[in-house]
């Protein structure tokens, strides 16, 4: 299965989503805030990152736009999630580079679905 890095600021949702994709097979490393996320996608190799939007230090769209700006990343799937469900704030993350918005609450098959999505293309 593939190797996910989770970037996501609540501890109860990163234990969700983590226990949801290790459930399903997947590797499944993790980051609390957008620094940490930055580093460790460029430290391991990831086939698919699972990102938040609102997070300290940096937020998802700086994550997501620096990493999407690097040739290595180009084709690593981004996957947004967030409880900012104005169509604007949708526009930004895929401006920035997002190949999926999901918001929040959503139904874990939302998230197995657009994952087993991207990795099929990847």
């Amino acid at each position: 299965m593939a190797k996910i890095l989770v970037a996501e600021d609540s501890l109860t949702d990163l234990q969700y989503i983590k226990e949801m994709l290790t459930g399903t097979g997947h590797e499944v490393i993790t980051a609390m805030d957008g620094d940490e996320a930055e580093e460790k996608a460029r430290s391991e190799a990831v086939d698919l990152i699972v990102l938040d939007v609102v997070m300290p230090k940096k937020n998802g769209f700086q994550v997501c736009r620096s990493l999407k700006k690097d040739e290595k990343f180009k084709h690593i799937p981004i996957i947004m999630t967030t409880s900012k469900t104005q169509e604007s704030d949708r526009f930004w993350g895929l401006k920035q580079g997002a190949d999926e918005y999901i918001t929040k609450p959503f139904e874990p098959i939302d998230l197995l679905l657009a994952i087993k999505k991207h990795l099929m293309r990847v």
